[in-house]
């Protein structure tokens, strides 16, 4: 089998070819499916196995007063030998993974062969295919919980362990500083325990995932943000827990602590960070200082880790085991959510690389994943397969007349062409409103009135065989969408069409299936809003980035009148389905790039989403879908932070542009007139219109609009297989 292990002396990473451990009594032999890196620990390790020999002996002081006693005892050669040959040795990464238990040692009735487990322990859940675990660093995982949230057990442990050592209670306010992955995991578990939680930590995209994820407020500790949190929330008392789960050798957050905690408060040490405490300031509050021990009680306990040997429940409520158990519970039911702490997931083959990426910076990442190869029983992680694009040998642009009017047919004349579209075209120079196509003919009639078309009919193929039309605009329900799409290119027609442009993977594939065959891929969809003008100034004045990005998206979608036709899920789709797609190509465009991944979660009913989109340069979007808001709240807010830059987007009427780093500070803001509210159907308008003219490219990208077509469907895919969908052939 392979297992990742380093070198400490020389500093050497690599995947080895070792032998399969047996499996002993008392444990049990488990597959990884997959094994978690600690971005903190582990990092740290690998850091510090880079270091010359004085940088090693000055990060581990513990270590150095060891040697010195042993040079004591045994003298400097023997020292030497023993301390070099310790060195020059391999030793394993790793300490969190979910597998599945291959054989089952005597003494173990637990579990059976085939069940899934979280595994913990820095020498029995490491970075191999291939693990015994004993029975005390085990747990099976729940039903329906996904094998990499439950990878997340050991860590999950280590910040349960810590926040039991806080004691919070219903109501309090407490600080978390250090916003990596225990810090995040410490944050959400204050949350779900009744807490409102104050973060501190320099990076803002981690500050903004915290929010995200239940955070009260966050902010860089060297601003004013966080003591303003803590002042507002608390009436000026303090918080009643500081958590310590940051790292390095700076002494600013045990300072921090001090100066933000109140009287008697509890200070818990559970991250490896400088503890030079200012004795005035912990003395004149009485503060409680506490340390985390790991995983929890058992811990470093040979008796209890290799041996089995419980502690009674009555006297030890919490032990590791039980934290582990009741973590990957908590996972199960929603309480905490750690997919969004997932910032890459690797191959197992590629773990050199992702280590070196992680090390150099070239990789920021909260959380990486292991996905090991062959995994016995492991589900596949579903896929939605994105059409590739192919045109074929027809004309792309139907030639015109110089100087002649655009002639454009609507098929379809409900709530939205008559409302959004219709009143910015008829007015329009160089547009001619032909002819109007519906299936009633009143409701042609009616449109042919208001709007000035030449023609009102109910017959869709006279329009489709009618040369003098150059353009057709499809704004029907929802179903008929692909099928009328296709129709009107195999016509030689350019075609606009509202969103959605298709409503499966079948329709979608039969829509390119057409431009293939009749080489016409002049197609544009509705998504309307990345043209809309504020957003789009707000984007310019936030500029180019050069790090990934962390966008948040609400749509507080409010819920639908009884009897809506978007109700109807059996013929029209989800009513994300239907509109979602305008949301995925609003973040796509902010971000200047196309999803690959899509990870979607629902409420019971599904009338609430929460999707996220993964892309290319590892930056994410949140799309929070919502039907249960307030109604007079703004319908979509957007917040992009990237750079040491936020972009806050309200509902087409304000926009902002905050940077330096500095809290509070505007570097731009605009606002229209709520009436004066411009969602891009104009600007979309005469883009189409003057690419119809021209014959030039179509607004945006049919590889695009593909994508976000595929996007939108995985969403569904997603909610049904309960994992993220991998967007399969995305560019």
């Amino acid at each position: 089998m392979k297992q990742v292990v380093q070198n400490y002396k020389s500093g050497e990473l690599a995947v080895l070819d070792v032998p399969v451990p047996g499996c002993k009594p008392g444990g049990v032999l488990v597959r990884t499916a997959y094994s978690l890196i600690s971005t903190g620990t582990e990092l740290m390790k690998v850091s510090e196995a880079g270091m010359s020999m004085l940088g090693k002996a000055r990060s581990r002081p513990d270590q150095v007063a060891k040697v010195m006693q042993s040079v004591a005892t045994n003298g400097v050669p023997a020292t030497y030998r023993k301390v070099m040959g310790k060195l020059d040795s391999y030793t394993p990464l790793g300490y969190s993974l979910c597998g599945v238990v291959e054989q089952v040692g005597t003494g173990i009735d637990d579990v059976k062969v085939g069940d899934l487990v979280a595994c913990a322990g820095n020498e029995h859940a490491l970075h191999a295919e291939l693990n015994w675990v004993p029975k005390n660093l085990y747990t099976p995982v729940p039903d329906g919980l996904a094998p990499r949230h439950a990878a997340f057990g050991t860590v999950g442990s280590i910040a349960l362990q810590g926040v039991r050592q806080g004691e919070p209670q219903l109501g309090e306010v407490a600080l978390v500083i250090g916003l990596g992955l225990i810090g995040q995991l410490v944050a959400q578990l204050l949350t779900a325990s009744g807490v409102r939680v104050v973060g501190a930590d320099p990076d803002p995209v981690r500050c903004e995932l915290a929010e995200r994820l239940g955070a009260a407020a966050c902010g860089d500790p060297a601003s004013a943000a966080v003591e303003a949190a803590v002042a507002e929330l608390t009436a000026g008392h303090g918080v009643d827990q500081v958590y310590l789960a940051a790292g390095g050798g700076s002494n600013q957050p045990v300072e921090l602590a001090a100066r933000l905690c109140r009287d008697r408060g509890r200070v818990v040490d559970i991250g490896k960070c400088r503890l030079d405490l200012p004795w005035n300031a912990y003395y004149e509050k009485e503060l409680d200082v506490r340390f985390s021990r790991s995983y929890g009680p058992g811990r470093y306990d040979p008796e209890y880790e290799l041996d089995g040997r419980d502690y009674p429940i009555g006297y030890v409520r919490w032990t590791e085991r039980r934290n582990l158990a009741c973590f990957v519970d908590l996972l199960a039911r929603g309480s905490v959510d750690v997919e969004p702490l997932v910032s890459h997931i690797a191959d197992f083959e590629d773990a050199v690389e992702t280590y070196q990426s992680l090390k150099d910076g070239g990789l920021k990442a909260v959380a990486v994943l292991f996905q090991y190869p062959g995994h016995k029983g492991e589900a596949k992680a579903p896929a939605v397969a994105v059409p590739a694009v192919r045109r074929g040998s027809g004309a792309s642009a139907p030639v015109r007349a110089a100087k002649a009017p655009v002639r454009l047919a609507f098929v379809g004349a409900g709530n939205y062409a008559t409302s959004m579209l219709l009143p910015h075209l008829a007015q329009r120079d160089g547009v001619e409103l032909s002819t109007v196509v519906t299936t009633t003919a009143l409701s042609a009639a009616n449109a042919q009135r208001k709007f000035g078309f030449a023609r009102a009919t109910t017959d869709l193929d006279a329009v489709l065989g009618d040369p003098s039309v150059d353009a057709v605009f499809v704004v029907t329900r929802h179903s008929s969408h692909a099928d009328l799409t296709r129709r009107a290119l195999l016509a030689d027609k350019t075609v606009f069409v509202e969103k959605p442009l298709a409503l499966t993977e079948d329709e979608l594939a039969s829509v390119l299936a057409t431009v293939e065959e009749s080489g016409n891929d002049r197609l544009q969809v509705g998504f309307n809003r990345r043209f809309a003008p504020l957003l789009r100034e707000a984007k310019e004045r936030f500029g180019s980035r050069t790090g990934p990005a962390n966008l948040r998206y609400l749509v507080n979608a409010g819920r639908l009148q009884h009897g809506s036709w978007y109700l109807r899920q059996g013929t029209e789709g989800s009513r994300f389905a239907g509109e979602g797609g305008h949301f995925i190509d609003t973040a796509s465009w902010l971000l200047g790039a196309d999803p690959v991944s899509v990870y979607a979660v629902a409420s019971p009913g599904n009338e609430d989403l929460q999707v996220v989109l993964r892309y290319p340069d590892g930056s994410t979007a949140t799309i929070s879908y919502v039907t249960t808001g307030a109604a007079g709240f703004p319908k979509e807010t957007v917040d992009l932070v990237a750079d040491g830059r936020v972009l806050r987007f309200d509902d087409f009427v304000r926009a902002s542009v905050f940077s330096d780093g500095t809290v509070g500070r505007k570097k731009w803001e605009s606002s229209r007139l709520p009436k004066a509210r411009d969602k891009g159907q104009n600007a979309e308008l005469a883009a189409f219109i003057r690419a119809v003219r021209t014959g030039g490219p179509m607004p945006v990208p049919l590889e695009s609009l593909v994508t976000t077509t595929s996007a939108t469907l995985a969403v569904q895919a997603g909610l049904a297989g309960g994992a993220p969908v991998t967007l399969v052939g995305a560019r």
